[in-house]
């Protein structure tokens, strides 16, 4: 339903986390997946991540307020934005339009954020530090972004998320179908010109401190690393760290880093987690009579959106991180595993192959208890 129109090899090579780019009818005959009223809905249930953001003193001022929200009428007709982080988690028929961007690793995508904007709307300039496509629905949207480098923060406040303005080297129209792509670190604003839908796509990597978290973490819970620095060079000085000792004791941080014993673990929990709430599937768990009764009437199992299933490349043990935990399944079953990570329903024959493999139907069981996959009809 949703393809993209660009050659994503040619971009992958030469446009991602290089520069940024318009691209226009990346989606022909646009339709939004969600329809503005539908997204007013959602910013009212208390679980979901919404804020809006009034455009003040002309434009040189935002304020926000977060949600849930109960009504929309105190904001008027124009100078304001409502954002909906992680649609995808709440709204599954936004997941076909998610597919069309996952020629790039599940490990990377963070959300699929959505904002209504009334004429003036818009969050101000700033920078974001992961990558994101912005795909215009109904309306139009006029969008800057300029060059990476310094950029300061709006009045001194190094809180702030916004910026001083900036020179662009774009500056256009977005129109619905079309899509901006901006990598790490390039400043950008979006102006509203007419009611709009836009979508945000965005990919995220770890941070140097989210790294050095969690493995610490890790090691505290795994009560490993107890390997303690050893030396006979002393420098020339009581009060004195000599170099040699310096690079010896960060050594033993390096060491770490790099034997996958100590990293995979603590890499597959941190990835295939997500920063927003996931909505869980409660009900009562299923055995594995029923689960074959499903099978048999036809049944669909479906993951619920958002629900990251990763497997490391290379890792020590046959296992799948789910959502911050890790499980185990037989080396024989692997390519079975990766059918998993990689496809988010099944039916029919995969289904029951899945079913088939102890490992695996196991697993699935867990899967189904926790509220991470559900069965459904052929015909939802």
């Amino acid at each position: 339903m949703y393809q993209l129109t660009l050659d994503k090899q040619d971009f992958l090579n030469n446009i991602w986390q290089k520069k940024p780019m318009i691209f226009r009818q990346a989606f022909k005959n646009f339709a939004d997946p969600i329809a503005a009223d539908e997204l007013a809905g959602l910013a009212c249930e208390e679980e979901v991540a919404s804020r809006i953001v009034v455009t003040q003193n002309d434009g040189k001022d935002w304020q926000v307020i977060n949600g849930p929200f109960e009504d929309y009428d105190q904001y008027g007709e124009e100078n304001w934005q409502l954002l909906v982080q992680a649609v995808n988690h709440w709204y599954p028929d936004s997941q076909p339009f998610v597919e069309a961007f996952r020629f790039l690793p599940d490990w990377r995508f963070d959300d699929l954020m959505v904002s209504f904007a009334t004429p003036g709307g818009g969050v101000g300039p700033h920078i974001d530090q992961y990558d994101v496509f912005i795909i215009q629905g109904e309306g139009r949207r006029r969008w800057t972004v300029g060059d990476i480098g310094s950029h300061q923060q709006r009045g001194g406040n190094l809180t702030s998320p916004l910026i001083e303005n900036f020179s662009p080297i774009i500056d256009d129209i977005l129109e619905p179908g079309d899509m901006l792509y901006i990598p790490p670190g390039f400043p950008h604003q979006g102006f509203t010109l007419t009611l709009a839908l836009s979508y945000s796509i965005g990919f995220r990597a770890p941070s140097q401190q989210e790294l050095m978290s969690q493995m610490a973490d890790y090691l505290i819970d795994e009560n490993i690393g107890h390997r303690r620095f050893t030396s006979t060079t002393n420098a020339a000085g009581k009060g004195v760290v000599a170099q040699e000792q310096q690079l010896g004791m960060m050594a033993l941080i390096k060491q770490l880093t790099e034997d996958p014993q100590y990293y995979q673990t603590m890499l597959g929990k941190l990835l295939s987690q997500n920063r927003f709430e996931l909505d869980i599937c409660e009900g009562e768990p299923v055995s594995a009579a029923e689960l074959t009764d499903a099978i048999e009437d036809g049944a669909v199992l479906k993951r619920i959106g958002g629900l990251k299933v990763l497997l490391l490349e290379n890792d020590l043990q046959p296992r799948l991180f789910i959502n911050g935990e890790a499980f185990a399944f037989d080396a024989a079953d692997a390519e079975l595993a990766k059918q998993l990570s990689d496809q988010t329903e099944f039916s029919g024959d995969a289904l029951q192959a899945l079913h088939q493999s102890a490992s695996l139907q196991a697993l699935l069981l867990e899967l189904l208890k926790k509220g991470w996959f559900y069965l459904a009809d052929a015909n939802e």
